[in-house]
């Protein structure tokens, strides 16, 4: 059972590192958002499914290390959270301690991880909002109607009115 704490405890240190990474990447993300960098944008996408993937690796693992604890303890593995885990650790105080320290730092995290997540579907949101408004602007330009635009020998141009004013001062 000692060897699945520590291993445990190992995984759990994995799992926190890779959030933390995830969580600057998506502070990252927020400025590039921001800023409108679209190439920078898929680049920090691109990373953050690395680093999903790898979480995910991650995870599977502290799942299969529940699974052996509650075989051992014979408990259902579904029962045995980290909080639940650390009560059973009385007589070992020091691994008790870093399962609750490794517990709070995780959910700490993985709010502030919801958090600016939150916030940049939000900025995605809104950038989409104005790429769309660009587009609708573009192809209102587009479709405008020819307006009567002649030139000085009273032809018509065919030029579409596109804001610019084509002011003969000479008239």
């Amino acid at each position: 059972m000692a060897s699945l704490m520590q291993e445990l405890i190992q995984t759990l240190h994995r799992e926190k590192e890779e959030y933390e990474k995830f969580f600057q990447l998506s502070k990252k993300k927020t400025t590039v958002l921001v800023e409108g960098k679209v190439d920078e944008l898929q680049k920090i996408t691109e990373e953050e499914q690395k680093l999903v993937d790898i979480i995910n690796i991650v995870d599977k693992k502290r799942e299969e290390i529940l699974k052996d604890m509650g075989e051992v303890l014979n408990k259902n593995p579904q029962d045995l959270t980290l909080l639940r885990l650390s009560e059973l650790l009385t007589s070992q105080p020091e691994e008790q301690k870093e399962l609750i320290s490794l517990h709070d730092e995780l959910k700490r995290l993985l709010k502030n991880v919801q958090t600016i997540n939150e916030q940049n579907k939000e900025l995605v949101d809104e950038l989409l909002k104005m790429v769309a408004f660009d587009m609708t602007l573009v192809k209102s330009m587009k479709q405008a109607p020819e307006t009567a635009n002649y030139d000085k020998s009273a032809i018509n141009t065919g030029e579409l009115f596109i804001g610019a004013s084509k002011f003969d001062a000479k008239q």
